[in-house]
């Protein structure tokens, strides 16, 4: 069956050597829906970020792009502004009929850590045609603050797809009709449209933005870092924010959004003519996200990035859109349950490295 892969076709993979790894492949890397993938030993600090281009290998165009190599064993900082190339402990040998496309994961997206898939003979980030056999490789972008990564951490992660998955506007609303995937009327246009939140239920804390001048972040440091050193609330009963160009915004949706088991969903951004801002870093919802038990939907939490000029944000615009896919086959899984799920049931909030209190 069409689809994208569950856990249990991505241990199987696993099992056959089409996803192998340098060091063995830890089991909580499998996800309902995804393979977390791991930093490798070494970064490259590069002058500009590239792709290798048809008949090329990112090895042989580092000679173009490097300015100095990085050990990674004992922790190194990667600097907020600056580009790096780390080789990525996985390797893929995909069988014919099997694509893939990756993202990185939440955590990722809400520390502003532009992270891109890059492959041999790629002509474009985070994707990989079907059949691709070769090393992987994260290009890592610090946006907004500079942060300390090691060996094993997971920035970003891989979905694999047999055949066409997404769904149809017809089939998105057939969908929602026996499933209820927002808890208002369903806005379906290529993907299901979701809107901000800037009138929130209670009190009147809207967003966060990065402050321009922060400490070094230590990924691994779960809830370590107080906000209010990192980020400057955002408050307002007015239902209207106005986004500063540079700047990095932490907002959440008005929709709670829900994720049917059988289906998973990628976050894209909506059509450009809607403003001079982008709502897309971490994109992946698996099997279950704001499902079931977690009861009726959980909100998207956005990352916002505003370009050329200010731009006024009302409250209910419609920013983004979830293109939903089919699964092959139900997880064994589903995110929140079973699985350290930092997000399920969320509102409004920050990367899992910082605290409110």
């Amino acid at each position: 069956m069409n689809g994208v892969l569950p856990d249990l076709a991505l241990r199987q993979l696993i099992e056959t050597g089409a996803i192998s790894a340098e060091r063995p492949i830890l089991p909580e890397q499998v996800q309902p829906a995804s393979l977390d993938l791991r930093l490798g030993t070494t970064a490259w600090r590069l002058r500009a970020s590239f792709l290798a281009g048809r008949g090329r290998k990112v090895s042989e165009r580092l000679a173009d792009f490097e300015m100095h190599r990085m050990d990674l064993t004992e922790g190194a900082v990667l600097e907020k502004g600056c580009v790096y190339l780390v080789p990525l402990m996985e390797r893929l040998s995909l069988p014919m009929g099997l694509d893939a496309v990756a993202n990185a994961k939440s955590s990722t997206g809400r520390l502003d850590l532009l992270t891109r898939l890059v492959t041999d003979e790629g002509t474009e980030f985070d994707r990989l045609p079907e059949g691709y056999d070769g090393p992987i490789y994260a290009e890592i972008c610090p946006r907004s603050f500079s942060v300390l990564v090691r060996p094993g951490m997971r920035l970003n992660q891989l979905r694999l797809r047999e055949g066409q998955a997404v769904l149809s506007d017809d089939d998105l609303r057939a969908l929602h009709a026996r499933e209820p995937l927002v808890t208002d009327e369903a806005l379906i246009d290529e993907g299901l449209g979701f809107s901000v939140d800037l009138r929130p239920e209670t009190g009147d804390l809207v967003g966060y933005r990065a402050r321009p001048h922060s400490g070094v972040i230590d990924l691994d440091r779960i809830g370590a870092y107080h906000a209010s050193d990192f980020w400057d609330e955002l408050r307002t009963r007015e239902g209207q924010l106005i986004l500063d160009p540079g700047a990095f915004y932490i907002l959440v949706s008005r929709e709670a959004v829900a994720i049917p088991p059988d289906y998973a969903a990628e976050m894209a951004p909506y059509l450009a003519m809607v403003g001079e801002f982008r709502v897309h870093y971490a994109g992946f919802f698996d099997p279950g996200f704001g499902h079931g038990s977690a009861g009726h939907g959980a909100r998207g939490v956005l990352e916002v990035r505003c370009h050329e000029a200010p731009f006024a944000l009302e409250h209910g615009q419609v920013v983004g859109r979830l293109v939903y896919e089919r699964m092959a086959a139900r997880p064994e899984r589903l995110y929140g349950t079973g699985i350290a799920s930092n997000y399920q049931g969320q509102g409004l909030k920050l990367a899992k490295q910082f605290r409110t209190d």
